[in-house]
């Protein structure tokens, strides 16, 4: 297994909520989210990830309409 780059990691993470003991930690961040319903910060744009909503839903509704 490859060693994760916390550090690395960090620089590209959109999380705002400064406590987070996962943040760089993406494996455990994903896990913790997908037990909770949710998806990570870094699916979110971030006026929406600011919000703390991180629902599925949200998530549908954030890019609803939008073209990639």
């Amino acid at each position: 297994m490859k060693e994760c780059k916390v550090e690395q990691n960090k620089v590209n993470c959109n999380c705002t909520y400064e406590p987070c003991a996962r943040k760089g930690i993406c494996c455990e961040c994903i896990r913790y989210h997908r037990q909770s319903g949710e998806l990570p910060a870094c699916y979110f744009p971030q006026d929406v990830e600011r919000t703390y909503d991180r629902s599925v839903e949200r998530f549908i509704q954030s890019y609803k309409g939008k073209k990639f």
